[in-house]
Order: C-alpha cells, then structure tokens, then sequence
C-alpha cells in the first residue's frame, strides 16, 4: 500500500498535484505576462514565438484569449468578466492545489466537475487554435495536457475514496 502523507493523501499523489498545479500556474503567469507585455508593446516578442504559425503571444492576445472568447457577447469587451483565459487557468490550478488537500468525498467530486469543465474548455481552445487561428501555441497545448493529467489524478482519487468507503461498509 502507497504511504500516505499529510492529510492521508498519498504521498505520490500529493507530488504529482504539487507538480502539475505550479507547473500550470507557472504557464498561466506566463501567459499573462505575455498578454500584457504584448498589449503595451506590439512589437514584444515572446520566447514561445517560433514564427508566423507558432506563435503563443498571437493566441493569447485574439479575442478567445480573454472569456474563453464567449464573453464578450454578454458583457462589454473592457467589462471585469471579460478576464484573461491565464487568470482563469490561475484560479483553476490553485482550486485543483487547494482541494487536493482534502481526501473528503465532496472534495473528490468538485476535483472531477471542475477537470472535466476544464477539459472542455481545453478541447474549446483548441479547436479555435488548429481551425481559427490556424496556429500552435506550446503553452497552451502544455497546459491541455496539465489538464488531461490532473483529470486522471482526480478520477484516480474519486475511484480509491469510493473504494475506501466501500471497505468501511
């Protein structure tokens, strides 16, 4: 049996979310960085700008880069809903940090709603990337995986605390 770490979480479960979830909003942070850079400067260039097709400071700063580009139809484009995808992935991955603290069942089951929103979001994304935009973005494909990742981290963890509570009865 795996050894369990503070708060009866496996200890490699425990990395591995530490990992994926700093890792996420390492990107995020980054891509937010890149947006406003970009925003001040049109002329920035950011190093995940390999050439016309692979450029991530092109997607961060189209309009699917804010609100998931749906906003914008419900609120002005300058309105505070209307926020950058980055501050939505920081809210995220710190959501999927600060839960995975918890082995509670309810815990568990935002874990799984909230990845599979943002899988959806993800598989969004990234049709508006290839088919839209035309480009590729290694941030964001970096973080569709992330988020593919921590998907299978937290049906892992629904499926041993159901397995758990089935022992118990």
């Amino acid at each position: 049996m795996a050894s369990a770490g503070r708060c009866g979480v496996p200890t490699w479960e425990r990395k591995a979310r530490v990992f994926l979830c700093v890792l996420g909003v390492v990107l995020s942070v980054y891509a937010l960085h890149v947006e406003l850079s970009r925003e001040r400067n049109p002329d920035y260039r950011a190093v995940c700008d390999f050439g016309e097709s692979v450029s991530c400071s092109k997607v961060f700063t189209s309009r699917w880069g804010r609100g998931f580009g749906l906003v914008q139809f419900f609120v002005a484009e300058d309105h505070f809903l209307n926020q950058p995808n980055s501050i939505l992935g920081i809210v995220f991955y710190t959501l999927q940090l600060s839960l995975g603290l918890s082995v509670s069942p309810r815990a568990a089951m935002l874990l799984v709603l909230s990845s599979w929103v943002s899988l959806a979001g993800s598989l969004y994304l990234a049709c508006i990337l290839l088919f839209v935009l035309e480009d590729l973005c290694l941030v964001c494909v970096s973080t569709y995986v992330l988020n593919l990742a921590l998907m299978l981290l937290n049906l892992k963890r629904r499926r041993g605390l159901a397995g758990v509570r089935e022992k118990v009865a």
